[in-house]
């Protein structure tokens, strides 16, 4: 079976349920939805409230490895970092779909946006720009311009966005985060931070007639699967860890 956790040093599967109405978000709804989920997952027992009328139920983070989700006005969240398996992770992300439409009002209907995030994330002390330019290289049409005598990298995140229908509603985006930043170039003093790679899979608009949330997220895991499986871990995170322990 293909590891997922194998690739980096940090390995998360995050879904997002963005609506276009605000949810029902009463004290008695949202702690409903919060018990639902701590009822399957005991290990999610941490319940707090951020600004702007944001929770969050999550587990502890002590050993690195957890699950969370949150409710938002218009947003409902979930996600596992380090799950012990890319499956296992799904599930949850099944299971909290599941309840939203009962707990919270949430109908197919109503859907703006529903994402399926997988993340990668490496450890690296140094510059993460020069370290993509390293393992991944930069677009041909831009190689001479990078080859300049004593220019420094200080951006270099490559993304992409594709379309995988004609309406333009299924997309597929690949994209890398870098954490250095020109005062980190200048200075020449760099920390230990994370280097991410994302893979995210959208589906825009209603769901159609007889279909459901799980049926929708069973079609952005099937991208999210054959996007990694087949072009990014061997096009980018391999090249990647290769290139940072060689050190």
């Amino acid at each position: 079976m293909f590891s997922y956790s194998s690739l980096s040093d940090d390995f998360y599967l995050n879904l997002t349920l963005a609506t276009e109405m605000e949810l029902a978000g009463s004290r008695d709804t949202v702690l409903h939805y919060a018990e639902q989920l701590q009822k399957k997952y005991p290990d999610m027992r941490n319940f707090y409230a951020r600004d702007k009328g944001d929770f969050v139920l999550e587990g502890d983070k002590d050993d690195g490895r957890y699950r969370w989700c949150s409710v938002e006005p218009r947003r409902i969240s979930s996600g596992a970092v380090n799950p012990d398996s890319y499956d296992a992770a799904l599930e949850q992300h099944h299971f909290a779909l599941e309840v939203a439409p009962y707990a919270l009002s949430v109908s197919p209907l109503d859907c703006e946006a529903l994402d399926l995030l997988v993340g990668f994330d490496f450890t690296y002390r140094g510059n993460h720009n020069e370290l993509i330019t390293e393992a991944l290289g930069v677009c041909p049409a831009f190689e001479k311009v990078a080859g300049m005598p004593g220019a420094k990298f200080i951006n270099n995140e490559p993304n992409i966005t594709l379309s995988l229908d004609e309406e333009c509603r299924t997309q597929c985006r690949v994209s890398v985060e870098t954490r250095t930043t020109p005062y980190h170039v200048r200075t020449g003093e760099f920390q230990e931070e994370q280097l991410s790679v994302y893979v995210t899979s959208r589906r825009y608009g209603s769901l159609d007639p007889g279909m459901n949330f799980r049926g929708a997220l069973d079609q952005l895991d099937e991208i999210c699967r054959e996007v990694v499986e087949h072009y990014v871990a061997p096009s980018v995170l391999e090249p990647l860890a290769r290139t940072i322990a060689m050190g």
